[in-house]
Parts: structure tokens; C-alpha cells; sequence
């Protein structure tokens, strides 16, 4: 069955920072808890990943991804091309200019291969919406305080 979960946060900084951040997968590790490695598989035309192979581990659950990735202007979406534990997943990042912030939000839908205990599930549901969120928060301020 699938879970569609979604969640809003504001950050100190612009859309373009904010997917510049998202875009360098490479360094996803180093601030996404769940994220163990993150490779990119391919580049579109516009220098963005369009398919990268990710590393994942969550509530004890570790899974092999390949994920591919489509740039808008505000808006990053991405769909699982394959996936040892999930049968699909889909979401999307978009990002609404406030001022000298920016509204973020985040949902993704996943669908498991194999039925879960509801704490089980509820705990690789927290730890990916806190990734998203509050995690890409403090990487953004961090990036944009080094410049």
C-alpha cells in the first residue's frame, strides 16, 4: 500500500540556493541521515542530475535506488526507476519565493515491496520527512554561510 506524505518548512535563502544544494547529490551523505552514498548516472542539458544511484538506509532498511530527476524553475520531481525494496516512489520539491525566504515543500508517495509494522514504517516515514526538511534546511544555511 502506498504512503503519500507531505510537509512544509521555511528557509533563509533562495529557490536557486536551495536546488543548487539538492542538485549535488554527491555530498547528500554528508547531511541526509538516511543517504549512505549518492552517484550521478546521468546529467540533463541543463547541468542538472536526471539519474542518480543512491545508497538508503532507513528504519534498519537499506535499499539500492536509481532515481530520476526533472529540473523546472522552482520545481525539482523525481520518479524510482528501480529499487530493491520499493515498487514505486514519486515526489517533488517546490519552492515559493517569500521575500528573502522561501517557502519549500516537500511530498513524496512511496510504495514498499513487502508490507511493514505500522512503527516500523512510521519511523522510515519520520527520518525521510526530517531529511527532506529540516535537514536540507540547515545544509542550505550552512552552503550559504560559506560563500
Amino acid at each position: 500500500m502506498a504512503i503519500k506524505e507531505s510537509r512544509e518548512i521555511l528557509i533563509e535563502a533562495t529557490p536557486e540556493e536551495i536546488l543548487d544544494v539538492i542538485a549535488e547529490f554527491e555530498a547528500m551523505p554528508e547531511w541526509s541521515g538516511p543517504h549512505e552514498s549518492a552517484e550521478v548516472l546521468e546529467t540533463g542539458e541543463d547541468g542538472r542530475p536526471s539519474k542518480v544511484k543512491m545508497r538508503v538506509k532507513t528504519a534498519g532498511i537499506t535499499d539500492e535506488q536509481v532515481v530520476a530527476y526533472t529540473w523546472d524553475d522552482n520545481v525539482v520531481s523525481w520518479s524510482l526507476v528501480s529499487s530493491g525494496q520499493q515498487k514505486s516512489q514519486d515526489g517533488s520539491y517546490t519552492l515559493i519565493p517569500k521575500g528573502d525566504n522561501t517557502l519549500v515543500k516537500f511530498q513524496v508517495t512511496v510504495d514498499p515491496n513487502v508490507p511493514l509494522p505500522g512503527f516500523v514504517l512510521k519511523r522510515a516515514v519520520k527520518g525521510t520527512m526530517d531529511a527532506a526538511t529540516q535537514e536540507l534546511r540547515s545544509r542550505v544555511l550552512k552552503v550559504k554561510k560559506g560563500k
